[in-house]
């Protein structure tokens, strides 16, 4: 017997509107365990991504091969969803509506699209909400123990300065959140007791925080800031926190390399993330070009979805930019795992 994905049907479900959540109830648990989004559109058909890849269309009797049989979201469905996930209050959701997401009980996330209101050039709230993208969050522990060994400096009992790289939806997040709590418990670091861990979560997605408080599982020795900036929260963290090691995701900005400089000359370890695909691709984007000319990170890994997300491709020693482990190989590389 298979079991019904619960975060779906008790975490997700109460927040859409009826007709849509009828549609999402009547799918079977082998098809809930693989869901990964839940899209609606005004006007267009209802969509759920899969884990593994792909999408279907989704009418009133299931999945449907082709747009014609799925169910048309109407303004009405969007307007009834936009009222649950906002205890209908939605108006005191603009911050959250500034960042273009919401944070669900459980760690899930609502991305909204609709017309962009700006001050000052910036984005100051979305209104007339046109899209709403329910993105399942899916712990997976022990995603870390792979590439832990690698991470580990037995010799002076630190984590080394890690960026992790991969495309979209390959596993950044996953990893970068499993590699937390392995950390922070102290599991499979070679003997070594747990360390203090800061989680900047700049948008909600590796603690998944609801009203500040970590819905997924990221350790016992963890402190996490949610929705701050990188670079300040960062420097909030070597102020008052104390973390030995710092985890943050998707580096990008310049005002992050003046944090990350700090951090490292603090003596605090460094694991952070990056949209890319292979090295060279990384290297001409400014501020990674940077950190990497300068030999920040000691090491780098690459994650894929050749065979699903979370992939591993290899892993490179920062400095020597010797390969320490590669798929290519079959998992050979310069060294075994420690």
């Amino acid at each position: 017997m298979v079991k019904v994905n619960i975060s779906i049907k008790e975490q997700i479900c109460p927040f859409l509107a009826p007709r849509i959540r009828a549609i999402i109830e009547k799918l079977s648990p082998e098809l809930l365990n693989k869901t990964e989004e839940i899209r609606l559109r005004h006007s267009r058909p209802l969509i759920i991504g899969w884990a593994e890849g792909g999408e279907s269309f989704l009418g009133e009797r299931g999945p449907t091969l082709t747009a014609k049989g799925a169910y048309r979201v109407l303004s009405e469905d969007l307007e009834k969803t936009l009222e649950l996930i906002s205890n209908y209050s939605l108006y005191a959701f603009e911050e959250e509506l500034k960042q273009g997401f919401l944070t669900l009980p459980g760690g899930h996330r609502v991305g909204l699209a609709g017309r962009a209101v700006l001050e000052k050039g910036r984005v100051k709230v979305l209104r007339d909400i046109s899209s709403l993208n329910f993105r399942v969050a899916r712990q997976i522990k022990g995603a870390g123990e792979k590439v832990l060994g690698f991470l580990f400096d037995r010799d002076n009992s630190r984590v080394y300065h890690t960026l992790i790289v991969s495309p979209p939806q390959a596993g950044k997040t996953t990893l970068l959140r499993d590699l937390a709590r392995l950390i922070s418990e102290g599991d499979g670091i070679l003997g070594q007791a747990g360390k203090k861990v800061g989680i900047v979560d700049e948008r909600s997605e590796i603690a998944g925080c609801f009203r500040g408080i970590p819905q997924l599982d990221i350790g016992t020795r963890t402190d996490v800031l949610d929705a701050c900036p990188k670079a300040e929260g960062i420097m909030l963290m070597l102020r008052s926190l104390s973390p030995q090691v710092i985890v943050t995701d998707e580096l990008g900005r310049v005002e992050d390399v003046q944090a990350i400089a700090e951090a490292v000359s603090a003596g605090i370890s460094l694991i952070t993330s990056a949209h890319g695909s292979t090295l060279e691709e990384i290297l001409r984007r400014p501020v990674l070009g940077e950190l990497l000319e300068k030999n920040i990170f000691e090491r780098l890994i690459f994650l894929s979805s050749k065979r699903g997300p979370g992939t591993l491709e290899m892993i490179v020693e920062g400095e020597k930019g010797l390969p320490l482990y590669s798929a290519r190989y079959g998992g050979g590389g310069q060294k075994d795992a420690p």
